[in-house]
């Protein structure tokens, strides 16, 4: 069955630095787009990055220039790195595969989605 699993969450104090993980399996990655998604307790799901199959990017207002997203469809992940963190990065960060080479951050329109891992980020 079609499977997504991130890591890579954890405690940081801000302005700190960690690297997301999502690994894939049970589907043919190489057509997914890939996006993640966070929600923070008492919030509604937001996107915040996104890349297609081709490689191109999506950033969140809130997170450019601080996350950046990347994949290796050899190894059927994708990785986003999240620098300069704040507090109010915390959240559960999902991923999700969306089927098609572009990608956006309407999270209804993704198909399997993650376990989640979550993010806190507090002195």
């Amino acid at each position: 069955q079609p499977q997504l699993v991130e890591s890579g969450g954890g405690l940081v104090q801000p302005g700190g630095s960690l690297r997301l993980s999502c690994a894939a399996s049970g589907f043919t990655f190489g057509y997914y787009a890939i996006g993640w998604f966070r929600q923070a307790p008492g919030k509604e799901r937001e996107g915040v990055s996104c890349i297609s199959t081709s490689g191109s990017t999506n950033y969140a207002d809130s997170v450019k220039d601080r996350f950046t997203i990347s994949r290796i469809n050899a190894e059927n992940t994708v990785f986003l790195q999240l620098n300069s963190l704040k507090p109010e990065d915390t959240a559960v960060y999902y991923c999700a595969a969306l089927f098609g080479s572009r990608c956006h951050l309407i999270s209804r329109q993704y198909t399997y989605w993650g376990q989640g891992t979550q993010v806190t980020v507090s002195v």
